[in-house]
């Protein structure tokens, strides 16, 4: 029908463990079915250097995958996501401080994502405070790459 479609694709279930929900290799997962289900634009948390799956790990080790950085981890979930093809924006957790912000959305743009969703942390401050956050937010991915 010519409509984008957008996924939030945030895995969950018994199969996995609280901390699994946001392994490097699930989220890799997350985004890769949401491509396969049609998605343009695939919303998933931002991975951690877990590894959830014994199969998964055996990969990434053999091929020294770098997960050391949420970069490297981005890059990785981006990569899964028809290698860059569909639009992957990753949610900005719970609320923290504006330093802690920026930092978390440098090493997301510097992997490659194509946006950081800001709910709470933007907009639970006061007007001012968020607007000036939100255009060193577009700084820093005016200038990422």
């Amino acid at each position: 029908m010519g409509l984008p479609s957008i996924v939030w694709s945030y895995p969950r279930g018994t199969g996995l463990s609280k901390e699994g929900e946001t392994a490097v290799d699930v989220a890799g997962y997350a985004a890769q079915i949401a491509a396969q289900l049609g998605a343009h634009v695939i919303k998933v948390k931002p991975p951690t250097a877990h590894l959830e799956q014994a199969e998964a790990k055996k990969v990434f080790e053999k091929y020294a995958i770098p997960t050391a950085t949420l970069a490297e981890r981005v890059a990785e979930v981006v990569k899964s996501a028809f290698n860059g093809r569909r639009i992957v924006i990753f949610s900005g957790g719970e609320a923290k401080g504006t330093d802690a912000v920026l930092q978390e959305v440098a090493q997301i743009a510097a992997g490659g994502a194509f946006g950081s969703i800001m709910g709470r942390n933007a907009f639970q401050r006061p007007k001012a405070e968020a607007i000036e956050l939100l255009h060193a937010v577009m700084d820093i991915y005016k200038n990422a790459k």
